[in-house]
């Protein structure tokens, strides 16, 4: 993995650190409902002012396409930032000019200032040099602390990387030694667990990963897609029937790369698609025509255990089956518990990501477990994918 500066690397006394973070919370009726993301860009503020920095945070919230929305303003956020990290912020109604420059100017050693929404200017998305430039003026480090936001490059996560002396924050510092244990230089064999509803989705995906990983687990709606590349009949069940062509060369590829996949051998089956319907268990050719597929059977949850046994690594991204509904969770739940248990007795590095993961695997209890939970969504998914994140590029040493 290439070197990337951190915050122990740097000589932040007496300056003003200006700190991208993700602050993009769920909001309802002016109140934060789900306070995670906040509360974990706590060691990176304290770790900043231990070190006789003064944290200026920069951040995003929801799509406010360059304009001022007072209902996507970071004012709202203020109350859970103040909660969480114990002490006053100081608010800028903007991020750049009179309003931001008043705010810093009267910020002390111990103190923190939040910038308006960076989205309010069309210069943040368009990582405009001069957009960049004026938010450079407001200090004299950058530390970016905001993974979730590394794949875009934008003015506050990529162009002001290049304007003042950037580090990596803890929780990014965190993501991408995580990620490099699961991809970069990771412990073999790794397996890799996707799932999800199509494989058009995931294409980049699962070509990157089928020349990285030793065993390639697919589940979910995308698993039907290659039972059809093989022949099999899937009755009603979501499957991209015209990608059959594409999942027969993804095999192919494996088969040549020493990568071995692995699809469900038995089936649950429902003919509707809701919490508690009739379903039953069968083997994975045996699917009626009339019935759609909604999770992997018992025994295929068997023999993932049994390869997931044999590996050092996994990264997991999406769901089996249909987790949001009962019993279509099964496969999922005992999957994730299985690598849980792993990991807790020391055989085996997990790291998840993805938004429908994350639920996945709170839902089955197994998330505390797992060495690495990444909240990132889109830049999780990327880097699997094997792309360069401007943000993560612009920190290298």
């Amino acid at each position: 993995m290439a070197q990337f500066k951190t915050i122990d690397d740097m000589d932040l006394d007496g300056k003003v650190v200006l700190t991208r973070v993700d602050l993009n919370v769920p909001v309802e009726d002016g109140r934060v409902t789900d306070a995670t993301r906040i509360e974990k860009i706590v060691p990176t503020v304290k770790d900043i002012q231990a070190r006789g920095g003064i944290p200026v945070l920069l951040a995003h919230f929801d799509r406010p396409k360059g304009k001022r929305v007072d209902s996507m303003s970071l004012r709202q956020i203020l109350p859970a930032l103040e909660t969480a990290l114990g002490q006053e912020v100081a608010f800028a109604e903007d991020c750049i000019g009179g309003p931001a420059k008043r705010v810093v100017a009267g910020l002390q050693a111990g103190d923190v200032g939040l910038l308006e929404n960076t989205r309010f200017h069309e210069g943040e998305e368009r990582n405009d040099p001069t957009f960049a430039a004026s938010l450079a003026a407001l200090g004299g480090a950058y530390v970016n602390d905001a993974f979730s936001a590394a794949h875009r490059a934008h003015a506050s996560t990529e162009g002001l990387a290049r304007l003042l002396d950037a580090g990596a924050g803890r929780l990014m510092e965190a993501e991408l030694k995580a990620l490099d244990a699961a991809l970069g230089n990771a412990q073999r064999p790794v397996m890799a667990v996707v799932g999800g509803a199509k494989v058009s989705s995931k294409l980049d995906l699962l070509m990157n990963l089928i020349e990285k990983v030793d065993h390639l687990v697919i589940g979910g709606g995308m698993a039907n897609t290659f039972l059809v590349a093989r022949g099999v009949e899937v009755g009603t069940s979501l499957a991209e029937r015209d990608m059959a062509d594409t999942a027969r060369a993804i095999m192919q590829k494996a088969d040549q790369g020493g990568c071995t996949i692995h699809l469900p051998v038995d089936i649950v089956v429902a003919r509707e698609f809701r919490a508690g319907a009739d379903s039953e268990v069968l083997g994975v050719d045996d699917c009626p025509p009339d019935a759609m597929i909604l999770d992997a059977g018992p025994q295929t949850v068997e023999a993932l255990t049994a390869a997931m046994q044999g590996c050092r690594t996994l990264i997991w991204n999406g769901p089996l089956g249909a987790f949001e509904i009962e019993p279509f969770d099964r496969a999922t739940n005992e999957a994730a518990r299985a690598a849980a248990e792993l990991t807790r007795a020391g055989s085996l590095i997990s790291v998840a990501g993805g938004g429908d993961t994350v639920a996945a695997l709170n839902k089955a209890g197994a998330a505390a477990d797992f060495t690495f939970i990444s909240t990132a969504g889109g830049a999780f998914l990327e880097w699997m994918e094997g792309k360069e994140l401007p943000g993560v590029a612009a920190l290298q040493a």
